[in-house]
């Protein structure tokens, strides 16, 4: 199903007149064996989809929680093949969408064809990649097509009217709006700026445009999606997870809810 499964799921919340929530985690952060109950949780609890990060040792868009998330997990020996292989193992027993974020190196790494198929036996429906440029996208963009897996680009709040304009045109599963400058992390307020920015962008695509970077709160979560259809949230997840305030990541979906 892949990309098609992702955006046929989110498309079905919105006709429920819910926005969508999607939470980001560290795979391998309290070990690799703690994923599949992360995932089983995060859905029944009323994710929309799930975005699994995978540990990197340069990751150049994740704040300190998340970069703290990923060095326990490198700890552990997690890598991108590992969380392949448990998605894999454990793909039957799921059927909420699997976004990966991960970085260019790591794909590089293991082989843009290999690493395509493996999503695709892996059961993931999407992918995020913050250091892909547009421009370089044809290295990887073939093999995810070949195997139905969502390419879901990232704008951001700095990118001129054309630009955006070009990633909203080829965006798979939803857009996903970077709310802040800078890096991952939960921030006190946002820019002013931010309700026209996300406004817009939704004008821009007929898919879903998602809200993330520095959603930390209730609050923040209804404030962002009164602009577009629903956010991404990490680094409140991930703390919450490591400290296992399950009850405030409920609280974070609540607000979701028409």
């Amino acid at each position: 199903m892949g990309k098609e499964k992702l955006e046929q799921t989110l498309q079905s919340v919105l006709s429920n007149g819910d926005k969508i929530f999607v939470p980001y985690i560290m795979a391998g952060d309290g070990g690799l064996d703690a994923l599949p109950e992360q995932i089983n949780f995060l859905a029944e609890a009323g994710a929309s989809a799930i975005e699994i990060g995978i540990p990197f040792s340069d990751p150049v868009a994740d704040g300190p929680t998340i970069q703290e998330a990923g060095l326990r997990a490198l700890k552990e020996g997690v890598s991108l093949p590992d969380v392949l292989a448990k998605l894999a193992e454990t793909k039957a027993d799921r059927t909420i969408p699997i976004v990966i974020m991960t970085y260019i190196n790591p794909v590089y790494a293991y082989g843009v064809n290999d690493f395509a198929k493996q999503c695709q036996q892996a059961g993931v429906d999407g992918l995020i990649i913050p250091d892909l440029p547009l421009e370089e996208e044809t290295l990887i963009v073939p093999a995810l097509k070949e195997a139905s897996v969502a390419l879901v680009r990232l704008a951001a709040l700095t990118s001129p009217v054309e630009r955006l304009e070009e990633i909203a045109k080829r965006t798979e599963g939803f857009l996903y709006a970077v709310t802040v400058t800078g890096t991952t992390g939960e921030r006190a307020k946002f820019a002013e700026n931010v309700g026209p920015y996300l406004t817009a962008l939704t004008a821009l695509t007929e898919k879903p445009v998602l809200a993330g970077f520095g959603v930390s709160t209730p609050e923040h979560v209804e404030l962002l999606s009164q602009y577009c259809h629903g956010v991404v949230v990490g680094s409140k997840i991930v703390a919450s997870l490591y400290e296992g305030d399950r009850e405030q990541i409920k609280k974070l979906m609540t607000a979701a809810k028409a």
